[in-house]
């Protein structure tokens, strides 16, 4: 049985990974609450189930990966049987040795089969054989499934920025130490 193969994306990989199913289900989101109080701000987070699944899509137009080809770092695909499955962007800030990952997609049908995992542990072996030190994932505070992935796999919640998005939905950021 083939297994999933992790490479660096080729020119040739963009339109596939722009017509990939980006849109996700969820059951629940990460509901934020601000308290202004005398000399502090608190800021709480509340995983809260919703009456119904949404279906949702990510903030950003996968096309934009187009955009990000020139400016690319590390962008991998996953592939099976010459199919592509899914893909990872990471980017880097030098100064502060932190790679990011803000472009990360599986196709829908390849979902819950491993495929993100392997996605994600390559990115961190490329991260630690580019010295970094530590490496953020960034989501929608609607996007359950990303924030249980990332919670899975070591990441914990490290920050947020309301209004982050084109479509003004918050995101929240989950880093992991690279050692």
């Amino acid at each position: 049985m083939p297994q999933v193969q992790v490479r660096p994306a080729t020119s040739q990989d963009l339109l596939t990974l722009t017509n990939l199913d980006h849109s996700y289900s969820t059951d629940y989101v990460w509901q934020m609450e601000t308290r202004e109080e005398h000399e502090a701000i608190a800021v709480t987070f509340r995983n809260v189930r919703l009456p119904r699944s949404v279906r949702a899509s990510p903030p950003r137009d996968p096309r934009h990966l187009l955009e990000l080809w020139n400016s690319r770092v590390c962008l991998l695909v996953a592939e099976e049987s010459e199919q592509i499955k899914g893909y990872l962007h990471l980017t880097f800030a030098g100064v502060s040795a932190t790679g990011w990952i803000a472009d990360f997609g599986v196709e829908r049908r390849f979902r819950r089969m491993g495929v993100g995992s392997v996605l994600l542990a390559a990115a961190l072996q490329w991260g630690r054989a580019n010295h970094l030190q530590r490496v953020v994932l960034e989501t929608q505070s609607k996007n359950y499934p990303a924030i249980a992935f990332a919670q899975k796999h070591g990441f914990t919640y490290c920050g947020y920025n309301d209004r982050y998005y084109p479509n003004q939905d918050v995101a929240l950021f989950f880093g992991a130490n690279l050692k």
